[in-house]
């Protein structure tokens, strides 16, 4: 299925396919039209490091919707353009590397003209040897050019949603704390796992979609997801 949601209101600092023809939403609206999107389940609005307002004026329309198979090239380019090419050597890299998303949780923004402006994905990990299963979150990325209009934070929303939609205990990612801070993202309860590489622990963050989820957890994080198969471009 693919998803709508509004553009924010808030700057965020976080560094097309066919489908069905949709109106993008301009920033600062309140509510989805019922006409548009009658059986969407939830909207999440976006947060600012600074005043909620701040950069509402010149905030883009966007969409985001669903990842698709041909929003590979796109992707991936937006990806090189915002975070550089030493991107492929973090540790969460290794967690992703020959995986697949989990099923369901890869969006993607569009902009009226359907480029994608922003990405976001979250992948299967288990904590530690025979631990609980959890999600990993990343790369969580923005065109450089439109870093000020809510679709980062807009993304993380809806990730977040999703993922407690569809039965998930918690999420981990690394990243700055006092931007994640309020997505619900501490190191409170990642004191006793790793990064299987180098990392720095303070940014190892983690949110309970579901109370308890992280009680145990301790270990190493594993890849855990579905393994690409050959001549599949879902990388």
């Amino acid at each position: 299925m693919e998803y709508l949601i509004k553009a924010a209101v808030a700057a965020t600092e976080i560094a097309p396919s066919s489908g069905p023809s949709v109106e993008p939403f301009c920033a600062g609206e309140k509510s989805l039209s019922t006409a548009l999107a009658p059986s969407l389940a939830h909207l999440a609005e976006a947060g600012s490091r600074s005043a909620p307002d701040e950069g509402a004026a010149q905030a883009p329309a966007f969409v985001i919707l669903a990842e698709g198979i041909g929003d590979m090239q796109a992707r991936e380019a937006l990806l090189d353009r915002a975070m550089g090419p030493k991107r492929r050597k973090k540790s969460s890299e290794k967690l992703r590397r020959g995986r697949r998303p989990s099923e369901g949780l890869a969006f993607v923004a569009r902009d009226p003209s359907g480029a994608v402006v922003g990405t976001v994905r979250l992948w299967d990990v288990t904590l530690g040897e025979g631990g609980p299963a959890a999600l990993l979150l990343g790369p969580l990325a923005v065109e450089p050019t439109m870093k000020s209009g809510g679709i980062g934070s807009a993304l993380m929303s809806h990730a977040i949603a999703e993922a407690a939609r569809l039965g998930h205990g918690a999420i981990l990612l690394v990243g700055d704390a006092p931007y994640y801070g309020r997505f619900g993202f501490s190191a409170d309860r990642t004191g006793s796992l790793a990064m299987p590489g180098p990392y720095e622990r303070h940014r190892l963050l983690a949110r309970e979609l579901r109370e308890g989820a992280l009680e145990c957890a301790k270990g190493t994080i594993k890849a855990a997801g579905r393994k690409v198969k050959a001549l599949e471009f879902l990388a």
